[in-house]
C-alpha cells in the first residue's frame, strides 16, 4: 500500500478527531522517520509490510482516542520537543500565549521567575530557552511530573531551571521575591461534559479540574502570589476562555492592578496578567 492510502485508512477510522489527516501524517511520519512534507512529496511510495503493520497498530490506538502525544511519546511547544505521558497535562498551543507575553513583559536582565504546577516544564523550560539569564524556579506536586520534567530538562540542555516539589507556594520560601509569577493551573468545573471528550480522557483530573467553577486554585494563588512577588512584579495565569471576567476580578481581590487579558489565535480570552504595587 502507498503511503497515500494509508493515510487515507488511517483518516477513515478517526472520526472523532478535528485534526483527522496530520494524526495519520504525523503517526506515519514517526513509523517511517520522515517529516509531513516527504510523505506529501512522495505519497505514491509503497510501504513495506513491516512498516504498514507498525502503522496500523498505532491508528488502533488513536481510534480509541488515545492522545497523538502519548502514542508518540513527545509533543512541540514553542519549538521545542517535550517527553509526555499520561503524569500530567500534554502541552497545547494555546499555552504558547503564556510564553509569549510574559516574554514581553520587559522584566530585568536576571529576572526571577517563578513558574506553579510546571508539569512537563513547558512553561519554564520554553521561557529559559529564550532568557538563559532568567532564574527560573518550577513547581510541581507530582514526583512523576517533576521527573518528566527533569528529563525535558536534560534533553533540551536547559540548566537556569530549579526543579522543586511544592503544593503552590508551599516548599517556596516568602523571602524568595519574584519578577514574575506565571501558571497555567487546572480551571475546569469538575462537571464540565468537556472532560469527557478529546485528549483530556487520558490526562490526571488533578491537572485539569478545580472547585468553584473551575476557580478555586487561581483564587488560591492570586491571594497568595503578592507576598512572593517584588514591587511590580507581575502574577500572569492561563484560564478558560470564559473566565476572563471572574479571573480578572480575583486579580482585583488580591491587589493586582494594571490587569490584562489576551486572545489566543482563536480570538478567545485565555491568559490575564495583573501587577503588584
Amino acid at each position: 500500500m502507498t503511503v497515500r492510502g494509508l493515510i487515507q485508512l488511517a483518516v477513515d477510522q478517526f472520526t472523532d478527531s478535528d485534526t483527522a489527516k496530520l494524526d495519520a501524517q504525523l503517526l506515519l511520519g514517526d513509523v517511517l522517520g520522515r517529516d509531513r512534507t516527504w510523505l506529501m512529496t512522495w505519497d505514491d511510495v509503497d510501504v513495506s509490510e513491516a512498516d504498514q503493520h507498525q502503522f496500523q497498530a498505532l491508528v488502533a490506538r488513536r481510534a480509541r482516542g488515545e492522545p497523538i502525544a502519548h502514542i508518540l511519546g513527545y509533543r512541540e511547544f514553542w519549538g521545542l520537543s517535550f517527553e509526555c505521558n499520561a503524569s500530567t497535562l500534554i502541552p497545547r498551543p494555546e499555552t504558547e500565549l503564556l510564553v509569549e507575553k510574559a516574554l514581553q513583559l520587559g522584566l530585568p536582565a536576571k529576572a526571577r521567575v517563578l513558574d506553579l504546577g510546571t508539569g512537563t516544564g513547558a512553561i519554564a523550560l520554553a521561557l529559559a530557552s529564550e532568557k538563559p539569564d532568567w532564574q527560573i524556579t518550577a513547581t510541581d506536586f507530582s514526583n512523576e511530573a517533576l521527573a518528566l520534567a527533569r528529563r525535558n530538562q536534560i534533553n533540551l540542555g536547559i540548566d537556569n531551571v530549579e526543579l522543586v516539589k511544592s503544593d503552590w507556594f508551599s516548599a517556596i520560601q516568602p523571602q524568595r521575591q519574584f519578577h514574575l509569577v506565571v501558571s497555567n493551573p487546572p480551571y475546569v468545573d469538575p462537571g464540565s461534559p468537556y472532560l469527557n471528550k478529546g485528549d483530556v480522557r487520558f490526562e490526571p483530573r488533578s491537572a485539569l479540574t478545580a472547585e468553584n467553577a473551575g476557580l478555586a486554585d487561581i483564587e488560591q494563588i492570586a491571594t497568595i502570589a503578592a507576598g512572593y512577588l517584588q514591587p511590580n512584579g507581575w502574577l500572569m495565569v492561563e484560564h478558560g476562555y470564559e473566565q476572563a471576567g471572574p479571573v480578572a476580578e480575583i486579580f482585583r481581590r488580591s491587589g493586582f492592578s494594571a490587569i490584562s487579558n489576551h486572545k489566543d489565535l482563536a480570538g478567545w480570552p485565555r491568559v490575564t496578567a495583573g501587577k503588584i504595587a
